[in-house]
């Protein structure tokens, strides 16, 4: 895989006068962890040694007989077995090792259904029905493919190595240099944008729920904007203290029931109240061929962003048990089956009834969600209306939980680094707390970032679309020139050039367009 792979090979003495340092016992959990992987910020050097014994109720060791499995081969041990990573024990994503394909599949649903879908009808009005339908299926189709790829990648067979963050994988295949050029803007972006993105979404459906609710009935002053986002952050701050990811799966199994609530009651009342008086179907063109062929890259860019949660498939995965005879890729597997059926069932009839109802009339900024407060308002169940409002709420605090993780997880991975120990609790609040209250900042400088959704979508396409089939044809090296091979280069090519496509025409639509950059002025 190149020089910087992550090795496994036993410890080497140190040369030189210095002392040796002592070996620190790890967490007895973690010895019969079949975790072989260290946090992105976490290198060979930082070896601890185990402690020696350990209870039989911990996970079984990675280790089978010689005479039944070819990992015992003479290749296996010409490798050498590969160490266990302590660190692991005490990093949030892999600290419990407990989890199932449920729990798979509630952090998956909750991850993968977001308040990016409300403007799928937005990326029809340019694209017609045809071609937003057909491009709809074929991006699903195409990101569920890229699934596939990354949950077989998390473990390598040949070496028992487990890859539980996306961007350890990257540094495998690609090098650490490429990694941080290419991947680890979007993979950030894909965790604390999203995360100011969810406390400006919440923070205006609070204000929605607060109005709805009360109405013109209550005495008491609203909150201001600004304060609304300061109380949804600081809810998300106090949930965020759940210490792991498998500890949220509770947690994330409200987000999906809640996010599958509100797409479907959207959608629903949608249908019921009818098709707006003078709806249009006809794509919107631009005044020069040039402006609608990027509109049309533009909406594609919107269906990309609809389709993000890849860069926390390994990280779900990484909270499984794991061991030769029963690989955790087989749970996860099913566990993302069932949760992209169901957001299979939440996304098309939301983007087509969508742009049934409204067409053309379709609000660019919050898509659905403004839609069905502009249009239907006035004649539609206030309980309704509120109990919309709420499920985007609970929806949003969740997901804030477990894009946040892995952001918690490089954090406490420099005090792991440093000191060789676990994060005490109230230094895991402080980064947990400082996390968020750094993403409030960000909401309330720009909260015009909504607007970006084409753009967005252009740049974190690669780690949804393209790096996936870079990764496999590098680990798995399928035979040359065959259709394996063919399809992965072809698809993560595309899916570069595109990208690239994408993001030039979002800077295009943006500057003919114009947005309204209100910094500090929350709407």
């Amino acid at each position: 895989m190149g020089d910087k792979e992550i090795g496994s090979f036993p410890a080497t003495p140190r040369t030189g006068s210095a002392a040796p340092t002592p070996p620190i016992s790890a967490p007895p959990s973690q010895l019969h962890s079949p975790s072989l992987t260290r946090s992105p910020l976490l290198y060979t050097d930082d070896h601890i040694q185990p402690a020696s014994k350990t209870p039989k109720s911990s996970t079984p060791r990675i280790r089978t007989p010689r005479f039944i499995t070819p990992l015992g081969s003479p290749i296996r041990r010409a490798l050498k077995l590969t160490r266990l990573d302590p660190h692991d024990a005490w990093l949030p994503i892999t600290e419990s090792r407990n989890g199932n394909a449920y729990y798979a599949a509630f952090h998956t649903l909750c991850s993968g259904i977001g308040i990016q879908a409300l403007v799928l009808p937005v990326a029809f009005t340019f694209l017609g029905w045809s071609w937003g339908i057909i491009t709809l299926t074929v991006t699903f189709i195409w990101q569920l493919y890229t699934l596939y790829l990354l949950v077989h990648l998390h473990e390598s067979p040949e070496t028992g190595m487990r890859y539980s963050r996306y961007l350890q994988l990257c540094n495998a295949t690609f090098g650490e240099k490429l990694a941080k050029w290419f991947a680890l803007f979007p993979i950030l972006y894909l965790s604390a944008g999203t995360c100011i993105t969810l406390i400006i979404i919440g923070a205006q459906s609070c204000r929605l729920f607060f109005n709805t609710v009360c109405g013109g009935t209550c005495s008491a002053q609203p909150p201001t904007n600004a304060e609304w986002y300061l109380i949804f952050t600081s809810a998300a701050v106090l949930l965020s203290q759940l210490p792991n990811l498998n500890s949220i799966a509770g947690v994330s199994l409200v987000g999906a029931i809640t996010a599958i609530a509100y797409c479907t009651l959207i959608w629903v009342i949608s249908v019921v109240e009818g098709r707006m008086p003078g709806v249009s179907y006809n794509p919107v063109k631009g005044r020069t061929e040039v402006i609608r062929i990027f509109d049309i890259l533009n909406a594609l860019g919107i269906i990309a962003f609809a389709f993000r949660g890849h860069n926390l498939i390994l990280e779900i995965q990484a909270t499984m048990p794991s061991d030769e005879k029963h690989p955790s890729r087989v749970p996860m597997w099913k566990g993302v089956k069932i949760a992209y059926t169901l957001v299979a069932m939440c996304l098309f009839p939301l983007a087509i009834a969508g742009y049934w109802a409204y067409g053309q009339m379709i609000p660019v900024d919050g898509g659905m969600l403004t839609a069905l407060f502009a249009f239907h308002g006035q004649d539609t169940s206030q309980f309704l209306l509120g109990l919309t409002s709420l499920c985007v709420i609970i929806s949003s605090l969740s997901s804030f939980q477990i894009y946040g993780m892995p952001a918690f997880d490089d954090m406490e991975s420099l005090y792991v680094k440093k000191k060789k120990e676990p994060s005490p609790w109230w230094l895991r609040l402080i980064f947990r707390a400082l996390f968020g209250y750094l993403c409030f900042f960000a909401a309330v400088a720009i909260p015009f970032l909504a607007s970006f959704a084409g753009l967005i979508g252009g740049i974190t396409l690669p780690v949804t679309l393209a790096y996936p089939c870079f990764m496999w044809v590098k680990v798995k090296k399928p035979k040359v020139y065959g259709p394996n091979w063919w399809l992965n280069w072809s698809l993560g090519l595309f899916g570069m050039a595109l990208s690239g496509l994408l993001i030039a025409a979002s800077l295009f639509v943006i500057i003919d367009n114009g947005v309204e950059f209100s910094f500090f002025n929350p709407a």
